[in-house]
């Protein structure tokens, strides 16, 4: 049996170009054809599955932890935990500047996130003296921002990445660790302590059109109760 074979995607574009060019066809007239031509070729869109992404285990962020904390980097540890307790994305973390952090609500501002869009995230009551206690030390040094080098400069992504695989290496873990992975641990770990993902959403700055109806019925105060009550058994 002969076996069949397509005419080339490209040389059947030109065909059809060779049709429709007397058309004189913009971006909507051609949109229109091929919802038309799938319907009358009866083809059906297909699901292309979408690959879960790889979340740490307690065991592997307790051992990347424990490199962090033996090494005695006040800062390298202070970022870290920033990192973990808001689930910040390294491009935002290093644009935190002191006047985005407030105290009294236990929460940060960050401007310009992914998408251009401004969104609160949290941090954890227990977390707040030390926090406040580096802002204090850094404002002497008239720092602008939240962590800055030792040349007071803010970092750059590259910066803290390079210095998160460096404890992931001394720490001899062998899974692809980063920060953006300890995202998925923090909004995972939060779901698994009963949080609802209306509550979570609003902090990842992951929106999705179907959820702004529920956040508009939500506060952050109610958001950043049940944050607060569950992060007391955070592993770090």
């Amino acid at each position: 049996m002969e076996k069949f074979k397509r005419t080339s995607a490209i040389k059947k574009a030109k065909e059809f170009a060779q049709i429709l060019r007397k058309e004189k066809p913009d971006y909507f007239y051609l949109k229109d054809i091929f919802k038309f031509l799938k319907k009358e070729l009866e083809i059906k869109a297909e699901k292309i599955n979408k690959k879960l992404p790889y979340v740490p285990s307690d065991e592997e962020l307790k051992k990347f932890y424990k490199s962090v904390w033996e090494a005695k980097n006040f800062q390298d540890m202070l970022i870290i935990k920033t990192l973990l307790y808001t689930g910040c994305r390294v491009s935002e973390i290093v644009n935190i500047k002191i006047e985005n952090v407030d105290f009294d609500a236990c929460q940060i501002k960050i401007n310009e996130g992914k998408g251009k869009k401004d969104r609160i995230v949290p941090f954890p009551a227990q977390f707040k003296e030390v926090l406040k206690a580096h802002v204090q030390k850094i404002k002497s040094q008239n720092a602008t921002y939240l962590f800055e080098s030792s040349w007071h400069k803010k970092y750059t992504p590259r910066g803290i990445q390079k210095m998160f695989k460096r404890y992931v290496t001394e720490a001899d873990i062998s899974a692809s660790l980063t920060p953006h992975k300890m995202r998925h641990y923090l909004f995972r770990w939060l779901k698994t302590q009963g949080i609802d993902d209306a509550l979570i959403q609003p902090y990842s700055g992951h929106v999705t059109r179907q959820s702004l109806e529920i956040y508009s019925k939500l506060s952050l105060n109610e958001a950043q109760e049940a944050y607060d009550e569950k992060m007391k058994n955070f592993l770090i």
